[in-house]
């Protein structure tokens, strides 16, 4: 029997250390070549550990140890002949699993192909050569560099279809999926949470005839594998490591979670939106027995202090380093002023059922900034221009960027040639934009080449904010709420709603004489929107 060392492998150049997140494989369990036996957590990713040979596993580092690259973490106890190994499998499995060890080795390779495709390399497939379609990292924008793997759709070994989803992944302005660009048995180079540089393969395919014909084997196989594992087994298949990891820190059960990947497996998303665990009401009620175990719940001390850490997301991660960049790499000012929204107000409570009768749309205040920002825009083409290098670019269009929440994070999608919209387009377009935003089935071309932004902190109750500009953009207007206050109107005070607006802009681009005269044109098109109707 040899012994053969599984040894933490490096998994980036700054990377040293790493931590042990969960065990997906018990001390003396029987192990297959590829099979996953632990997640590991690094301070920029989680990502799979694979066994590097088929035999029995010794662990020799625990859950919570943080071990540096190239520490020993398990050995594999392999031999020549695969029947010996599952002899202990039978005693903790029952006689299934070891119905289906002894098999003829013209059969094993089948198997062995169907679940690890890199074995083509060693038996061709069954009814003509194979051949391996390397699936790579697409070009999703021309400032985006890198994407994160948020979750895979599939796993390893599974056979895959032509244009089937194969996982989700995150870049800083959106998240996509990666379709199967062939048909075959998948095999997966990058890990989720695994951060990949654009061209980099993040899996590949085997297409072969041997490929559709061994996966029913390998399926039967997998079945058989985890029959008589119980709930454990129901939430490693049903959960990725990453998802896992979340739900038990959130002390979520995997059964009380709907999972949107295939076959139902629970993905990153899954466990981010599930909800905190409830207390259990029906405990006091049952049995006397059950009472003690309800009981460190309830006794948590009036003002017990206790913290919780979660892990940033990849989103959240570069969404915080690119509002970094932007205020290290920015001469950022903000001007402010405020604007009486009695006219539009008054405009919209007369239209708006008719608005929405013919148009099949609501007329909201969004419409109203949008044309009043194109408007300026075309008064102050300094505002729409942007810094290239030593040039300064000018825009003859306004593509108007409109700040959207998701549970992911903040992102702002286009509304293309504004400036060429009537109100109705406008509210079509930014109700398609924000609904597609919050399912996350925004594309690349919907997310990149806005020439201005608008956001409005309103709506969450912001009086008053200086919002960041969204690079390489000059300006962001930023909306408020809307209050009513006594204002002096004619001389005479009156109480008037009034909404606080803000322009941050680069003043390297931008002087303060621009800034300011643009904000009053929007102020002066709001106050008098029959301006905006007639084009004044």
């Amino acid at each position: 029997m040899a012994e053969i060392e599984i040894k933490v492998p490096p998994v980036g150049e700054s990377i040293t250390e790493v931590t042990i997140g969960n065990w997906f494989k018990n001390d003396g369990d029987f192990v297959k070549m590829d099979e996953v036996i632990c997640g590991l957590d690094s301070d920029k990713a989680t990502f799979e550990l694979t066994a590097e040979a088929e035999g029995t596993l010794h662990i020799k580092a625990q859950e919570g140890d943080t071990l540096n690259i190239g520490d020993l973490i398990a050995t594999i106890d392999s031999a020549a002949n695969g029947a010996s190994n599952n002899a202990p499998k039978q005693d903790a499995n029952a006689a299934k699993p070891e119905a289906a060890a002894p098999v003829e080795p013209a059969a094993e390779k089948v198997e062995d192909k169907a679940i690890e495709p890199a074995a083509v390399a060693k038996a061709p497939a069954a009814g003509g050569a194979a051949k391996l379609y390397e699936m790579k990292v697409p070009a999703v924008g021309e400032s985006i560099t890198e994407v994160t793997i948020a979750s895979w759709s599939k796993k390893d070994g599974d056979h895959v279809e032509v244009d089937e989803i194969l996982c989700e992944l995150e870049s800083d302005k959106a998240t996509f999926e990666l379709p199967a660009e062939a048909a075959g048995t998948l095999k997966i180079v990058g890990q989720e949470g695994e951060t990949l540089s654009i061209g980099a393969v993040i899996c590949t395919i085997e297409q072969g005839a041997g490929g559709s014909a061994a996966q029913p084997a390998a399926q039967n196989a997998g079945q058989t594998q985890n029959a008589g594992q119980g709930e454990k087994a129901y939430s490693e298949k049903h959960a990725s490591p990453v998802a896992a990891k979340i739900l038990a820190e959130k002390g979520i059960d995997p059964k009380d979670v709907n999972g949107s990947g295939s076959g139902g497996k629970i993905m990153k998303d899954d466990a981010l939106k599930a909800g905190s665990k409830p207390a259990a009401a029906p405990q006091p009620a049952s049995a006397p027995a059950s009472k003690p175990a309800a009981a460190p719940a309830a006794a948590a001390p009036a003002g017990a202090r206790s913290q919780r850490r979660e892990k940033m997301s990849s989103l959240r991660k570069t969404i915080a380093r690119r509002l970094v960049a932007v205020k290290n790499e920015t001469a950022m000012l903000t001007t402010f002023n405020e604007v009486d929204m009695k006219p539009v107000m008054d405009l919209r409570n007369k239209f708006k059922d008719k608005f929405k009768e013919k148009h099949e749309v609501g007329l909201g205040f969004m419409s109203f900034f949008v044309k009043a920002v194109t408007v300026a825009l075309k008064d102050f083409p300094v505002v729409n221009a942007s810094i290239d290098g030593e040039e300064l670019v000018y825009n003859d269009f306004a593509d108007i960027s409109v700040a959207v929440s998701t549970p992911r994070g903040l992102v702002v999608p286009v509304i293309r040639n504004a400036e060429t919209l009537s109100f109705a387009a406008i509210e079509k377009e930014i109700v398609r934009l924000a609904v597609r935003a919050r399912d996350g089935k925004l594309g690349m071309d919907e997310m990149s080449g806005g020439t201005f932004t608008i956001t409005n902190g309103g709506t969450f109750g912001s009086m008053m904010s200086t919002p960041i500009i969204n690079a390489p953009q000059s300006a962001i207007l930023g909306m408020h709420n809307i209050v009513e206050r006594a204002v002096v109107v004619d001389g005479q005070i009156v109480v008037r709603p009034i909404m606080y607006v803000a322009l941050s802009y680069d003043h390297r681009t931008i002087d303060g004489k621009d800034s300011v005269s643009f904000l009053v044109r929007v102020k002066q098109l709001l106050e008098d929107p029959m301006r905006l109707l007639l084009d004044m």
